[in-house]
């Protein structure tokens, strides 16, 4: 059996046979004088006995965990792809009757939710971790849009008790662009612990959601600021 041996000033590995064993010679890279190990001091490595379950053929009974993955399918492309439709054609009419009133607003701020909220998971979740399906992607992707819809409120209240403005739509740009900023933090966070994700699948979540309800609320004629800057 050859004899693993490593210079002990280069470091070279290399082997020789069992019968220099004990025996000193020169390394074959730098030529100082090493002192072969003897047959006892080498480590053997064996394999672990195979204790695992065996029917009668002597076949493993065991079967390896099959991951189930979470992928962005055709039904969830198509479906997304519709509910935009939907909802963009909603707007429009809405804009063409003279604007929708506040709870039809907050009534499609929250159909769309649930599907962009699952969009933005499919697309932001680490394809390496074991991803969350049915009943437990379901409560998820419902809290995460709670939540979403949520950050709504703090737009509306924003304008009064910190701006000092009666109505949110009386928003100068830039108190606009820091609440809705604040909004896409807190959604970011908020999407981030309810799906075990890093801060930027958080961000891409809330920045669907957000992205999509701003567009909404444009198509639709609704005031979201002023176009002011003071």
């Amino acid at each position: 059996m050859p004899i693993a041996v490593t210079c002990p000033k280069c470091l070279t590995r290399f082997s020789v046979s069992e019968k220099f064993a004990g025996k000193k010679g020169p390394c074959p890279k730098c030529k100082f004088e090493i002192t072969v190990p003897e047959l006892s001091e080498q480590v053997v490595i064996h394999a672990p006995p195979d204790v695992a379950p065996k029917d009668s053929k002597g076949q493993s009974v065991l079967k390896p965990i099959k991951r189930r993955e979470v992928k962005i399918g055709r039904g969830l492309i198509l479906g997304s792809v519709g509910g935009v439709v939907g909802a963009i054609g909603l707007a429009i009419a809405m804009r063409l009757t003279g604007g929708p009133p506040a709870a039809v607003i907050a009534l499609v701020a929250v159909l769309v939710a649930p599907p962009l909220v699952r969009f933005g998971y499919a697309i932001s979740r680490d394809s390496e971790l074991e991803p969350f399906y049915s009943t437990e992607l379901l409560v998820r992707v419902l809290i995460s849009s709670a939540v979403l819809v949520a950050t709504w409120l703090i737009y509306v209240l924003i304008a009064p008790y910190v701006f000092d403005y009666d109505r949110a739509s009386e928003l100068p740009l830039l108190f606009g662009g820091i609440t809705l900023l604040v909004m896409l933090g807190f959604g970011s966070v908020a999407a981030m612990l309810t799906f075990e994700l890093e801060f930027s699948g958080g961000l891409i979540i809330a920045g669907v959601y957000l992205t999509a309800t701003l567009a909404l609320a444009l198509i639709a004629g609704v005031p979201l600021m002023s176009l002011t800057s003071s």
